[in-house]
């Protein structure tokens, strides 16, 4: 196998998310509430950032539809996907603002909370910074639930699960 190498720059955009994609990471999805109508967002771009206090952050694209709803918002709910609720990831890096059909519920601050998830983070944003072609949404943990189970992953392009090693 050979190696790919290269400076990333505007030329090779599609070599840099190949490389990118190597490292798989975890799906969530972000839901706040914009005006009266809940809005989501399928986003891989979630970490850990402090444990005290507990901070989060994730990125939403700036040339996404749904970018402004998320970084007006001072509350919203990260869920952590479990590897059953591919249809969900689906349906929300599609729509972030078709909630038919889905298995939901508002909290006490019309935040929409997703039923089944394997973990949530309900999130009030503390900083808000530009990066690129995305914005970076610091936010303080307010609570957290999780449940047993896998997550679902995302690398390359595609969706998958854990597998057990022995």
């Amino acid at each position: 196998m050979t190696e790919t190498s290269f400076v990333p720059d505007a030329g090779n955009q599609r070599a840099y998310r190949e490389a990118l994609g190597c490292f798989g990471t975890g799906v969530t999805v972000v839901t706040a509430r914009d005006a009266e109508a809940p809005v989501a967002m399928t986003a891989n771009s979630f970490a850990s950032v402090s444990l005290d206090p507990p901070l989060v952050l994730w990125c939403p694209a700036r040339k996404s539809a749904r970018h402004d709803s998320f970084t007006r918002a001072e509350r919203f709910a990260i869920h952590v996907m479990g590897e059953d609720q591919k249809t969900l990831a689906v349906h929300f890096a599609r729509s972030g603002i078709d909630f038919d059909g889905i298995d939901w519920q508002a909290d006490a601050d019309g935040v929409p909370i997703l039923a089944g998830c394997l973990a949530r983070f309900d999130c009030r944003r503390v900083a808000l910074h530009e990066a690129g072609d995305h914005s970076i949404v610091v936010a303080e943990v307010l609570r957290a639930a999780y449940r047993p189970g896998k997550g679902l992953m995302f690398k390359r392009g595609q969706y998958g699960g854990f597998s057990d090693f022995l």
